[in-house]
């Protein structure tokens, strides 16, 4: 069975490396086409250069990047709106434009809580994933935007309840940790065969690096650390499309 196409979502630059590298690895790997969308930051900064790297060494094609500005970091996209200021048809819209050109079989973006940290972003670019990925199946909505395309599945990056104290004593405890009970996981996903590209992946964006974010605590752990936090993925499964079978387009 062929391994589905995957078109990725998320807020920010390092985000497609620290939440689903692993996933976009296996998938390239397996010649699946593999994309990427951005939600915040422009183009022409140095760190859109950082997430070309990051995803050439996913094999997950070029940067595909909706322009607005980080909420915490106005220089991110100087002039333009921030993310959650937006009009959510406008963002919508532009989200539902790269969907029907890159005609994906899933789409993995941040589940609702915005993952681990509840970001503002991260949990606005889930809310604009879930109605694009609809909105993108019907040939009446944004029809300038191309011909109609529905994803079978959506699945969304989270962390269940019983991991959370593992990766507290790698990274340390943070402001808030937000997590799902463990039966809301549908799709664990052993990554640890690509492991070395996806921490490839999150080190190449050298300027979270060097500020010390979470790829730069990472660049300082042993590797049976880095394993504990990165041999995994998690998802949560939503149906976009009735399908005979059920089986995950994730897991092996």
């Amino acid at each position: 069975m062929p391994v589905p196409s995957l078109l990725a979502v998320f807020a920010h630059l390092d985000d497609e490396s620290l939440s689903a590298g692993g996933v976009l690895a296996r998938h390239a790997a397996a010649g699946a086409p593999t994309a990427v969308v951005t939600a915040t930051w422009a183009a022409d900064t140095e760190r859109a250069a950082e997430l070309a790297e990051a995803l050439r060494i996913l094999g997950a094609g070029k940067p595909r990047m909706l322009g607005y500005a980080d909420a915490r970091v106005p220089q991110s996209a100087p002039s333009c709106l921030r993310l959650c200021d937006a009009p959510l048809d406008e963002t919508v819209q532009r989200l539902v434009a790269h969907i029907r050109e890159f005609r994906p079989d899933i789409i993995v973006t941040h589940d609702a809580y915005g993952g681990l940290p509840g970001h503002p972003d991260h949990v606005h670019t889930h809310r604009v994933t879930m109605l694009a990925a609809q909105a993108a199946g019907l040939g009446q909505l944004y029809p300038d935007t191309g011909a109609p395309w529905q994803p079978r599945a959506l699945y969304l990056a989270t962390h269940p309840h019983s991991a959370v104290s593992a990766l507290r004593d790698v990274i340390g405890a943070r402001k808030a940790v937000y997590s799902v009970p463990d039966e809301q996981v549908t799709a664990t996903v052993d990554v640890s065969p690509w492991m070395e590209q996806k921490i490839a992946a999150v080190l190449a964006h050298r300027s979270e690096v060097e500020r010390g974010a979470l790829p730069g605590v990472i660049a300082g752990l042993p590797p049976d650390a880095r394993k504990r936090l990165f041999a995994t993925e998690w998802y949560i499964r939503h149906a976009l499309v009735t399908a005979a079978s059920t089986q995950s387009e994730l897991t092996t």
